[in-house]
């Protein structure tokens, strides 16, 4: 008998590589319909839609029958301690039914607890206690969605001292265990890796490679001792970099261009993707100098001083 773990990864495995894609963002809703760009696909943020009707969703249902589509999501909850959220994951389902995408991806982190949400990605305690509680959780939610789900690495700003297992690993085995396939936030690697003192390229290299579905590439800002993932400017030299080594590992995965502020006019949101074709044939020199960003006298995008009294930057 063939476990739902195994039927799973055979899914994975046969999903397609739809190419370059863009997040859809709504500044950019009438120039994709009345210009149908030359974009290979769209990953959609799954909540901005799933309690939507009338423009919203009806947009989005137009540019479902002229491209591909990936529902991206940022409040499953995989790591909480509370119990699935059957109404989203119904919701959820039914938005999947109605614009058939790809695959639909979420995140490795918790956003709440006690039925609160925090609208934030936070990091989980990477051990084998909390494997064991996610991969439970992974295989609740695959069989309600009755499909694969694909998880994204978060961006960190902090290594937990109880956790024992590398991310890299914990993914791993993650996969293994559950079938479910991986996103790979390049951007993502190299703002945690800064932030909590790790090799990124030995990051990479150490992931199933095989069972990543997608990358993701972004902006971030350099605050000096710590890089915030921001979403809200051009990526730099050092990450697309970490791409073309991802590339080259994977044998070339679907990847996509998040912006989520600041975000500028369609053509140079779509130019920044294409410069990913400079990066896919060829593995740029880790000894190279990088750019140097400014970053002293830059203002966050989402600043957090309002948190702390008297923040020090």
């Amino acid at each position: 008998m063939i476990k739902k773990r195994d039927q799973y990864r055979e899914i994975i495995n046969a999903l397609p590589n739809p190419g370059l894609g863009l997040g859809l963002r709504s500044k950019h809703f009438n120039y994709i319909l009345e210009h149908n760009p030359a974009v290979d696909w769209f990953e959609v943020i799954s909540e901005n839609f799933m309690d939507s009707g009338g423009r919203p969703r009806h947009i989005l249902r137009q540019v479902a029958e002229r491209y591909p589509l990936v529902m991206h999501g940022v409040s499953l909850s995989i790591g909480s301690t509370d119990p699935l959220n059957k109404e989203y994951l119904g919701k959820l389902k039914s938005l999947a039914a109605e614009v058939k995408p790809l695959w639909i991806s979420d995140h490795l982190c918790w956003t709440g607890v006690n039925s609160l949400n925090t609208h934030d990605l936070l990091p989980v305690l990477l051990n084998e206690e909390s494997l064991k509680h996610i991969c439970s959780r992974i295989r609740i939610a695959q069989d309600f969605m009755e499909r694969p789900l694909v998880f994204e690495n978060p961006s960190t700003y902090l290594t937990f001292k109880q956790s024992t297992i590398p991310e890299w690993e914990f993914l791993k085995y993650m996969a293994e265990e559950t079938g479910c396939g991986l996103l790979l936030d390049v951007n993502n690697v190299f703002v945690s890796a800064f932030n909590n003192d790790f090799d990124p390229v030995n990051y990479i290299n150490q992931l199933p490679h095989d069972r990543i579905v997608q990358m993701h590439i972004a902006g971030h800002q350099h605050c000096g001792d710590y890089i915030i993932d921001t979403h809200d400017r051009n990526v730099v030299r050092e990450v697309w970099k970490l791409f073309s080594q991802a590339w080259q590992l994977t044998g070339g995965v679907a990847t996509l261009l998040e912006w989520d502020s600041n975000i500028p006019e369609f053509d140079v949101y779509h130019a920044e993707l294409l410069k990913a074709k400079q990066y896919m044939n060829r593995m740029t020199g880790y000894d190279l100098d990088a750019d140097v960003q400014n970053y002293l006298d830059a203002a966050v995008s989402n600043p957090v001083d309002f948190l702390v009294n008297d923040f020090k930057w």
